[in-house]
């Protein structure tokens, strides 16, 4: 004999769908978590970091024996989370690097390799011929319309100046007469 509550379920496909979307969704909402770079718990080991969170971006060896990866990522590269392994391969710091704070520290002086270490891989690079330069551009979480612009010397390949500039992304349309 069929109770009320198997019945239903045998006569209406959707609630047998209900538990299974559901499943699903908790699953999804979990996964995120780990799949966020700041997600993982300190301790991941370095091997787990780099096969969970789609590859790293860039890779540079810290003082002391340690490794930093980098995963960029984020709507228009306004995210880069530098993940900060000690000489065991063990997560000591986890840190999202592309804040206004963060980026008003660079200097001149600071060279291009130490530039990339701490703030990964720009969005966009483009040359100038005066002084002749590469200029790389940093989106940030906050800037709207606005990105960090740091001017890299060609010759000694260390910063020149940085400032925030108007973003070209949110150029409208030229409207000519």
């Amino acid at each position: 004999m069929q109770t009320v509550e198997t019945k239903m379920f045998a006569t209406n496909p959707v609630r047998r769908l209900v538990p299974i979307a559901l499943f699903a969704t908790l699953a999804w909402l979990g996964g995120c978590a780990t799949l966020a770079p700041g997600g993982l718990p300190l301790g991941t080991p370095i091997a787990q970091a780099r096969a969970s969170l789609f590859g790293p971006t860039g890779e540079y060896a810290l003082p002391g024996g340690g490794t930093r990866l980098e995963f960029a990522q984020g709507s228009f590269g306004k995210q880069t989370y530098m993940l900060d392994f000690d000489k065991s391969g063990v997560l000591v710091s986890s840190q999202q690097v592309l804040t206004e704070l963060n980026l008003a520290t660079i200097a001149p002086g600071i060279s291009a390799d130490e530039l990339r270490m701490r703030f990964g891989r720009p969005a966009w690079v483009f040359g100038v011929q005066h002084p002749r330069a590469h200029i790389w551009n940093y989106r940030f979480d906050g800037g709207d319309c606005v990105w960090y612009q740091v001017s890299v010397g060609d010759a000694d390949q260390t910063v020149i100046d940085a400032s925030i500039g108007t973003d070209p992304a949110c150029d409208g349309p030229s409207h000519r007469d």
